[in-house]
């Protein structure tokens, strides 16, 4: 239903990982709670991300979702590009130093327990 993405963030995607297979599945309501609490740097910039898919879902609609009703559904970090620099070594040499980026998606969807209560509501309003 909405989708997200944050490129070039300058964290390993290695690390970002560890954070989106918590939070796959949980709706937005608790993803954003868990990462309140979590001690990881790569919270700060996939809790953005999910906020942003949340705003973009809502933005100029006429039904306005909940963040318990909206469920993270598809989450990815990829690997951005490498800024590469060079630290002085031993005997002269230079050994390279890779700052890693990463590229995050995210997707959100209708929570399914979410559509089969309004279905069951509509039905009773009717």
């Amino acid at each position: 239903m909405a989708k997200a993405e944050a490129k070039y963030v300058r964290i390993s995607s290695r690390k970002v990982r560890l954070v989106t297979e918590l939070i796959k599945g949980k709706t937005v309501e608790e993803a954003v709670f868990m990462m309140d609490s979590l001690n990881k740097r790569a919270c700060r910039p996939l809790k953005k991300v999910i906020n942003s898919a949340f705003a973009n879902l809502n933005y100029n609609k006429q039904e306005k979702f909940l963040s318990k009703d909206i469920v993270v559904s598809t989450v990815k970090a990829d690997e951005g590009p490498m800024l590469v620099r060079y630290r002085a070594a031993t005997m002269g040499r230079a050994t390279p130093v890779r700052h890693r980026t990463s590229h995050i998606y995210v997707e959100l969807d209708k929570a399914p327990q979410a559509a089969a209560k309004k279905a069951k509501a509509k039905a009773k309003g009717e």
